[in-house]
């Protein structure tokens, strides 16, 4: 039988390349295919998503011009500019050959791109195509990194030392700490990447990867800040999409069969990312604080994140030995199965926010270590505004590390922050849910396409 045209046209995606933002593009490209979309994924060719694991899509790459010094050089702020500058002429040829090339009844309908890919808007508009923003962080990580230019002005950035407990005028569940910056001021062309972030240009709406539940307030700032252009909250994305992996490391399922081996409740899990480093002197205050807490445990060791060793070999010696079956150690996990899984109780998370949505989305509470950037602002969300973790302040000691982990897995703290975590669980469950906040975003959203 003869395959049926696209009942909607076809959507164009432009993901930002690193993990964090690959994750929710893909979802979000997933869903729309659910629903009568084409999709086409116009992306660099630095970290390219894997076209096998979405057959249903078209890829198509473009030269990004970043040189090996730069994506070593670890400068995400630096990295995204020259992306910026570099793509612009090469997505508007692509585009224009896509549109020359189209087929009737399968014409480009619309251009969503990644909040850092603003260069695609430019293109969009030049051949008279509707663009649409996703936003990948929290709304109150936007507001903070917007604040941040009036903050500077008022010299308050950079802060002192002592102010670094202070509320953030404004900003009251932050304090000076939390904000996504560094202690040391604000580069300028950081502020000059937010100004283009957050200027919605001539795009039509802006699709938000989070909940009603979680920010309503902070979304009703925001719709006010962008009307009469309208915004779509319809996270958590992974919910809504189909299951699949968009994963640019390769997944050890092994580790779910350790996991079916233990008790419910009563693993944690350790991931901090797919950016960060950690030193060895950290790595060995983590094992020994694992390995006194007494708990199980399954720690994901990304190869390269600790500088100067391949994997884990920078590990104690007789950690291995001491911890025994007690704990798993992976290069990479299926990180939302692992998540779903019963026996897992706790989650030691960088608080990126997909990691952030997931551990929330199956009610699993958190030790939060932020690295860097919007990390800060969802782990001050998660530990103080909704009472789901506890965060390491500190430089990491092990005998905190220990404190910590116990508070969490073992005494009555940790099962009050559990309770909390399954209340939110259920309250994501009835947005996604038909008649939901997120339900019916998503539906709106779909009509708004379709004309």
């Amino acid at each position: 039988m003869e395959e049926q045209p696209p009942r909607h046209g076809r959507v164009v995606l432009v993901p930002c390349p690193f993990q964090g933002h690959l994750n929710p593009m893909l979802q979000l490209g997933a869903i729309l295919h659910s629903q009568g979309f084409s999709i086409t994924v116009v992306h660099t060719k630095f970290n390219s998503p894997n076209p096998s694991c979405h057959h249903e899509f078209t890829f198509q790459p473009i030269p990004d011009g970043l040189s090996p010094d730069e994506i070593s050089s670890g400068n995400l702020v630096a990295i995204l500019l020259a992306l910026n500058c570099n793509c612009k002429t090469p997505f508007q040829e692509c585009m224009t050959r896509m549109t020359q090339q189209q087929k009737p009844d399968d014409k480009v309908t619309c251009v969503i791109y990644d909040e850092v890919m603003y260069f695609a808007e430019a293109a969009a508009n030049h051949l008279k195509l509707s663009s649409i923003i996703l936003c990948t962080s929290s709304v109150a990580t936007a507001q903070s990194r917007v604040a941040i230019r009036q903050l500077k002005e008022e010299g308050c950035i950079p802060w002192q030392d002592s102010m670094s407990q202070d509320r953030v005028p404004n900003l009251h569940s932050l304090r000076f700490k939390d904000l996504p910056v560094s202690i040391f001021g604000v580069p300028d062309n950081f502020l000059d990447m937010i100004s283009q972030m957050y200027n919605v240009r001539t795009s039509s709406a802006v699709i938000w990867n989070t909940i009603d539940c979680l920010e309503q307030s902070s979304l009703e700032q925001q719709q006010q800040r962008y009307c009469p252009i309208p915004i779509f909250p319809i996270g958590p994305l992974h919910k809504f999409a189909p299951v699949s992996s968009s994963s640019l490391l390769n997944e050890d399922t092994s580790c779910i069969t350790w996991l079916e081996k233990q008790p419910c409740n009563s693993v944690l899990y350790i991931s901090l990312g797919s950016l960060a480093s950690i030193d060895e002197t950290e790595v060995a205050e983590m094992a020994w604080g694992l390995a006194s807490s007494w708990q199980r445990f399954l720690w994901v060791v990304r190869p390269g994140s600790i500088p100067g060793s391949e994997w884990i070999e920078s590990l104690p010696e007789d950690f291995r030995e001491i911890v025994g079956e007690r704990g798993c150690i992976v290069k990479w996990a299926p990180q939302k199965e692992v998540l779903a899984h019963s026996a897992v109780g706790g989650f030691w998370s960088h608080c990126g926010w997909n990691s952030t949505l997931e551990s929330i989305s199956e009610g699993v509470p958190m030790i939060c270590k932020p690295c860097f950037g919007d990390q800060r602002v969802n782990a001050r969300y998660a530990s103080y505004v909704w009472g789901i973790g506890l965060q390491l302040e500190n430089k990491l000691e092990r005998k905190e590390i220990e404190r910590a982990i116990r508070r969490l897995m073992v005494d009555s703290e940790g099962e009050e922050m559990r309770h909390k975590a399954k209340n939110l669980k259920e309250k994501v469950e009835i947005c996604i849910k038909e008649g939901g906040s997120s339900y019916n975003n998503l539906k709106m959203l779909l009509e708004f396409m379709s004309y």
